[in-house]
C-alpha cells in the first residue's frame, strides 16, 4: 500500500475517533481494534475480490447500511479513482460523517441518504457488512444487484451459499457470502 493511503487511513482514524464522541459512530473506539476490524475487515472483501474474479474496472458497486464507512471507505481509498461505488445509508449523521471523509480525503465515492428499500436503481454489486439477517436482507440486495452481493457474515456461514473464507493473521475464519444473479 503507498504511503498516500496508509496517510488516508491514518486521518481516516483520527477523524472516527474525532466524530465518534459526538455522533456514536462505531462501539469500538481503540485505535488498534479499529485498524483491524474496521479497515482490515472491509479489506478482505479485495480477497474476495479475486478469488470470484470480479473486476473492479468498469463495474458500479454500493455498499448498503454504510454506517461510519465499512467496506465502503476503506475499498476506496485502496481501490481509488478505478472503484466506482455509493455508500448508502439512512441516518443523516452518518451521512454527514461520509460527506465530510469524502471531502477531506479527496475521494470519489457517492453517498445516497436514504433507506436502500426506497432506491429505483442497480449497482452491478451490492456489498453489505453487520446489516441484519441473510433471509431479511437479501432480497433487497438482490434488486440492487445486476451482477451478484458481496454479505460480510464474519464466522457464521450458512449452508447452501457460495462464499469466501478469509483467514489472515488477525482475522481468522471470517466469510464472506457471495450471491451471484441468475440472468
Amino acid at each position: 500500500m503507498t504511503e498516500e493511503k496508509l496517510e488516508k487511513f491514518s486521518i481516516y482514524l483520527e477523524q472516527l475517533k474525532r466524530w465518534n464522541k459526538i455522533h456514536n459512530l462505531t462501539a469500538i473506539e481503540d485505535p488498534k481494534e479499529i485498524a483491524i476490524r474496521h479497515f482490515l475487515d472491509s479489506l478482505t472483501l479485495t480477497l474476495c475480490f479475486k478469488e470470484k474474479e470480479v473486476k473492479v474496472e468498469g463495474k458500479t458497486f454500493c455498499d448498503v447500511g454504510s454506517g461510519a464507512g465499512f467496506p465502503g471507505v476503506p475499498l476506496s481509498i485502496y481501490y481509488g479513482e478505478t472503484l466506482d461505488i455509493t455508500l448508502i445509508e439512512s441516518v443523516s449523521k452518518k451521512c454527514a460523517f461520509l460527506e465530510f471523509l469524502r471531502a477531506h480525503l479527496d475521494l470519489n465515492y457517492k453517498v445516497l441518504c436514504k433507506r436502500a428499500e426506497s432506491l429505483n436503481q442497480q449497482f452491478d454489486y451490492a456489498l453489505c457488512r453487520a446489516l441484519g439477517k441473510l433471509e431479511d436482507i437479501k432480497p433487497m440486495l438482490l434488486t440492487l444487484a445486476k451482477e451478484g452481493v458481496f454479505i460480510m457474515k464474519g464466522k457464521e456461514i450458512p449452508k447452501g451459499y457460495d462464499y469466501c473464507r478469509i483467514t489472515l493473521r488477525d482475522i481468522k475464519d471470517s466469510y464472506i457470502i457471495f450471491i451471484p444473479k441468475i440472468r
